[in-house]
């Protein structure tokens, strides 16, 4: 296993390097000192997931979304708790297919929500349809 990895900023969008083990403690971006791992989820664009998706040694999922999408507003909470249950092993981000409707026609998406789990910027995984926290964890750790 690599002694470091790295991982994209979510405000800035600089990419860092930081040895393996600061990933059990508060690590920085050393751009504008945003904190790395604060389990938050963004919405992004398509420049901003682009960068995510190539500079992350951490698996990504991305949750494929739309404003007026009532499964995807019931699951947008137990995206978010487990955004913050499991920072320290895997990105969580949004995209609005709304707003971004390339990002969703260059990821075939045809129902939302959808989610995607990237590893090394490559798709391994594909679900459609919400699903509660304990749901999300079970098909991330069967992937």
């Amino acid at each position: 296993m690599p002694e470091h990895i790295h991982l994209t900023c979510d405000q800035c969008h600089a990419v860092n390097r930081l040895a393996r083990e600061k990933l059990e403690s508060t690590a920085n971006c050393g751009a504008c000192k945003h904190p790395l791992l604060n389990g938050n989820v963004k919405n992004m664009d398509q420049q901003q997931l682009d960068r995510f998706l190539a500079n992350n040694d951490l698996p990504v999922i991305i949750d494929f979304w739309a404003p007026w999408c009532g499964p995807c507003k019931m699951m947008a909470p137990a995206f978010e708790k487990s955004a913050a249950e499991l920072k320290k092993r895997v990105r969580f981000a949004k995209v609005n297919t709304e707003e971004q409707q390339a990002i969703a026609a260059r990821f075939a998406i045809r129902s939302i929500p959808t989610l995607i789990l990237f590893k090394h910027g490559r798709e391994v995984s594909r679900q459609s349809g919400a699903m509660d926290a304990t749901s999300l964890k079970r098909w991330l750790a069967s992937a």
